[in-house]
């Protein structure tokens, strides 16, 4: 099992089948059919069709009873009105009205009929009584011979009442109408054709056939349809404007005639007239938008294809993509709905297939569940078993073993142990000094005394503990005053007993993630808090994990470690052949010994331990790499070096030579001359001077800020030009001073001083006579700036990147007989590098050289 995912075994038959049986049992109910009905209805009333403009619709409503009488009307009333639209220019006139028996009038309007020539009437079927066959209900044979065409005028109710379609042909045996909106579609183009049977098929009579049902895609609410009053029309002059070339529709809108139907767009609240159904039929029939439901078997397959879809993906789908693929699915399916009706006029009912992904997430989901369950209780089981990392809880150790491992840890100048009364354990400490009312597990501290009041194991103990009236002792009782003494129950994960399973389950999940979390993070962070970097490899030496220091000193983040092999690591920022870093960790894996090795990074030392382990229960190797900064002890051992060699040569040498003129003094106390005494006299000041620089770089190098204090940049360099100024006047150089601003630093003037000397006596000696030194003090951004500037022989572009090394000496110094132990600069560069500071050097062989000093400033710029 990975981490996402769940096995497959049998998967594929157990949701497929599933999802089938509560298919089939959703066929049961009418829940398929409902929602099938409530997408058509929600697609059809949000685009409904375009109104048709060469439809009309007279209309027998109350208005017109009122002014024409009480209905029937006379059939020359109809014939009238025939004349009239046939006047106005009426293209096709239709009749939702039934004319079964003779009148007297019949001729009239028959002769009014065929002078139109197009006058669609229509027909009924129903039974004559209850409990009889149904029967057709035909115009007067005068008036079906003067029709352009007879159609059936029903209409569908679906089985929610409502009505949205009719059958295109409807009859008794095999004779079949077409409907009234077919009819008057063919009464200008001809006989519309009936579906032809089977000749072997025998129908009786009696039985009602239809054929070719259709949805009518309607064009909105009851009136959406211009609609003219019949009196209106029959009274008023005609009015081609409205009737010209179109098809009207003559029939009842009136409440009392019952005509009504409801449909998707009002229910029963507004009903459609039937004749305004049978006008929205014409018009799809005409614009060909008539809406052809498809065949059950087209969404049977559909439905299938989907099971198949679903049940073989889901499986294999993380929980976030099965939510995605279940919903893409539902989109894609109604999307196909809304494209087959509203551009191809078919109708797929998709419920069944819409259900499919629906009924498929929660039932998937519940089985990833089950089956994440047994899995996780069986991990579970396995892990309580596991190794733990757990300190033992202070609140679990005896007194005698506390007060045991508090005098191993601690310098105490007394104790005492009682229990009860009793007492168990005193040095230094009587039982008179115990304070009264001591609160129970907590620490009390008074003064340098500290005591403890706590029960273990029915008994009552108190411990004293008398420590060192100092900083030390006050830094202990804080420490006591952290320790935990009593059992925190919240967090001993004790489950109570539960009657509910579940609850359980989850409480085990978490002590199993508390425990797993622990020992991950105890471990994270002691890899992070090693003062070692620490990389750990895969068996072919794929970094696998790196801490922090890793990232640090090799400078690369830790997302491009991981990956990465740790031969191209180490090859790329110590590249050595001989032997190759990758034949040191071919070897170290392949004989699965420990081997260390030097390794050097941006100019810094290391040490580098390579150490292979297995894993016991996985089989897997790898190395663990420890990586060890030594580059300060390095350094030491290379100052340590160059201090040896020092003493050895530099402080020795003239300390022979005053112990050389001493003796030969001794032997000849007569011949003392002043020459030998000058001698004796440069020999012990130049052996003052290296002590001197030595001493001060010492202290320079043990600087810390918590020897700085404020104090100001152009004093610190008058005081430093004083005690130089001698030193130029012997040799008449003029050292000029130029700034007048106070800049205030924090650091340590007296330092800071000896750092100005420095430069100053340098720049002095290394000056021809009678030339000028320049000591510039001046404000750069938020930089105090101190710049000393010469007119000597300059230094050569060679040695200015070594001119600040210790015990290195410049050759033109060396041989101008300017000799030194080379610490001076090397001081200087200490002390600014402790202040946070830079210098820099400028320098031209001839024409002298520049130091300039940059430190930050102790108070923001002023405005």
């Amino acid at each position: 099992m990975t981490r996402d995912q769940l096995p497959t075994t049998n998967a594929f038959w157990t949701l497929g089948l599933s999802l089938l049986a509560i298919l089939l049992l959703l066929q049961l109910t009418t829940i398929p059919q409902r929602i099938n009905l409530w997408l058509y209805d929600a697609l059809i009333t949000t685009h409904p069709a375009k109104v048709a403009d060469n439809v009309a619709i007279v209309a027998i409503d109350d208005a017109s009873l009122d002014r024409l009488g009480g209905w029937p009307w006379s059939r020359s009333t109809h014939a009238d009105l025939i004349r009239k639209l046939d006047d106005a220019g009426a293209r096709t006139i239709v009749f939702d009205i039934l004319f079964p028996e003779p009148s007297a009038d019949d001729q009239d309007l028959a002769e009014a009929m065929k002078a139109h020539g197009n006058v669609v009437l229509p027909i009924h079927l129903s039974p004559p009584s209850q409990g009889e066959t149904i029967s057709e209900y035909l115009p007067t044979p005068t008036l079906s011979q003067a029709a352009a065409g007879l159609g059936h005028a029903h209409v569908e109710l679906d089985p929610d009442g409502l009505a949205r379609g009719l059958y295109l042909f409807n009859g008794l045996g095999k004779h079949l109408w077409p409907s009234l909106a077919l009819a008057a579609h063919g009464a200008g183009n001809g006989k519309v054709a009936p579906p032809e049977f089977p000749q072997d098929s025998e129908l009786p009579p009696y039985v009602n056939v239809r054929s070719d049902y259709v949805a009518v895609p309607l064009a909105g609410p009851a009136e959406t349809y211009p609609m003219y009053s019949y009196a209106n029309v029959l009274l008023s002059p005609p009015a081609p404007r409205e009737f010209n070339g179109k098809t009207v529709f003559v029939g009842a809108t009136a409440p009392g005639f019952g005509d009504v139907l409801p449909t998707p767009f009002s229910n029963m609240a507004l009903p459609l007239s039937g004749v305004e159904f049978h006008a929205n039929s014409y018009a799809a029939l005409a614009n060909q938008t008539l809406i052809k439901p498809s065949s059950g078997i087209i969404a049977a397959f559909l439905s299938l294809a989907i099971i198949l879809l679903v049940a073989s993906a889901l499986p294999r789908l993380r929980p976030t993509q099965t939510l995605l693929l279940c919903t893409t699915l539902a989109a894609a399916l109604l999307a196909l709905f809304t494209i087959l009706i509203l551009v191809a006029h078919r109708w797929i009912p998709v419920a069944n297939a819409l259900l499919v992904p629906l009924i498929a997430f929660p039932l998937w989901s519940a089985r990833r569940l089950a089956i994440t369950t047994r899995f996780l209780n069986r991990q579970l089981d396995e892990l309580g078993h596991g190794p733990q990392l757990s300190l033992r809880e202070l609140s679990e150790r005896h007194p005698i073993q506390l007060l045991d491992y508090l005098t191993e840890l601690f310098t105490l100048d007394g104790w005492l142990l009682m229990e009860d009364d009793k007492t168990l354990s005193h040095h230094n400490l009587s039982r008179e000094s115990v304070p009264p009312r001591l609160p129970r597990n907590a620490w009390i501290h008074r003064q340098n005394l500290s005591w403890l009041n706590i029960d273990r194991c029915d008994s009552h103990y108190v411990l004293g503990l008398k420590l060192p009236d100092s900083l030390s002792g006050e830094a202990v009782q804080r420490y006591l005053r952290q320790l935990p003494l009593s059992a925190d129950l919240a967090d001993k994960g004790t489950l109570t007993s539960s009657k509910e399973n579940i609850t359980a389950r989850i409480e085990r999940v978490r002590q199993a993630t508390e425990r797993m979390n622990n020992m991950q993070t105890f471990i994270l962070k002691s890899f992070e808090h090693m003062p070692d970097g620490i990389i750990v490899t895969d068996e072919l030496g794929v970094i696998q994990f790196a801490n922090r220091h890793i990232e640090e000193w090799f400078d690369e983040p830790r997302p491009s470690l991981t990956g990465l092999p740790l031969t191209r690591l180490l090859q790329g920022h110590d590249p050595r052949n001989n032997p190759a870093w990758k034949e040191t960790l071919a070897e170290t894996l392949t004989l699965a010994q420990s081997r260390t090795v030097d390794l050097r990074i941006r100019g810094k030392d290391f040490l580098i331990h390579l150490a292979p382990f297995e894993s016991f229960h996985t089989r897997q190797q790898g190395l663990i790499a420890n990586i060890s900064d030594i580059t300060e002890l390095r350094e030491q051992q290379r100052q340590h070096r160059e201090a040896i060699d020092f003493i050895s040569h530099d402080v020795r040498s003239p300390l022979v030579s005053q112990l050389a003129l001493i003796e030969q003094l001794k032997r000849h106390p007569t011949d003392i001359d002043t020459d030998q005494l000058e001698q004796l006299g440069r020999l012990a000041r130049r052996s003052y001077q290296l002590a001197e620089e030595f001493v001060q770089l010492a202290r320079a190098e043990q600087l810390t800020e918590t020897r700085f204090y404020e104090c100001e940049l152009l004093s610190i360099v008058e005081n430093a030009r004083d005690s130089v100024i001698e030193q130029a006047f012997g040799k008449d150089i003029k050292l000029q001073l130029q700034g007048y601003e106070d800049l205030w630093l924090k650091g340590n003037a007296e330092l800071l001083e000896r750092v100005v000397i420095n430069l100053l006596t340098n720049a002095v000696q290394y000056s021809d006579t009678g030339s000028t030194i320049t000591i510039q003090v001046y404000q750069a951004g938020h930089l105090a700036c101190l710049t000393v500037s010469d007119e000597g022989a300059g230094i050569a572009p060679e040695e200015v990147p070594h001119l600040f090394d210790r015990f290195r000496r410049q050759k033109s110094s060396e041989l101008s007989g300017n000799r030194g132990a080379g610490l001076g600069l090397s001081f200087v560069n200490v002390v600014i590098e402790k202040h946070r500071g830079q210098i820099e050097v400028e320098s031209t062989l001839g024409e002298g050289s520049s130091f300039t000093i940059k430190l930050p400033i102790a108070a923001p710029i002023p405005n």
